[in-house]
């Protein structure tokens, strides 16, 4: 990757910066101060920044959700392993497939981007259970914020 010295506070597309990421990849450059001298462009940057604080804020409450989510599945990862119970639950997944499907629909968000969200959060909550019931029903250091 190459880059030069970034002229805004916040980095996006009208930064006078060049950065190449991947092979064959395109990528938008806007010196700031040419937006400056073009009013549509400026809207158009002005326009971006906005949304990408919209985000950034959404960024946040998404990954401040995932930390409460496996605070609880953590939990059901004790209660599983004091009970002498399989890490997996494949009625709880089929129910949940089926769920966010609806979900997903209903929010008008592709089901295949629920899937994955399900597929990772149900993947890793697994593995938690898994390593929690290796430990007795401890889950050590794995979450430490629990």
């Amino acid at each position: 990757m190459s880059e030069t010295t970034h002229t805004d506070d916040e980095q996006g597309d009208w930064l006078s910066a060049t950065v190449t990421r991947n092979p064959g990849e395109h990528a938008t450059v806007i010196d700031s101060a040419k937006a400056a001298e073009n009013p549509e462009t400026a809207e158009t940057v002005a326009k971006i920044k906005a949304l990408r604080q919209s985000i950034d804020n959404v960024d946040t409450a998404i990954v401040s959700l995932l930390a409460e989510r496996f605070k609880y599945t953590t939990q059901v990862g004790v209660l599983k392993a004091r009970a002498g119970f399989a890490p997996a639950d494949y009625k709880r997944e089929d129910y949940q497939i089926e769920r966010l499907h609806r979900i997903a629909v209903a929010a008008g968000l592709d089901p295949d981007i629920a899937e994955m969200y399900r597929e990772f959060v149900v993947t890793e909550a697994k593995k938690r259970h898994q390593r929690i019931a290796e430990r007795g029903g401890d889950p050590g250091v794995l979450d430490v914020f629990a």
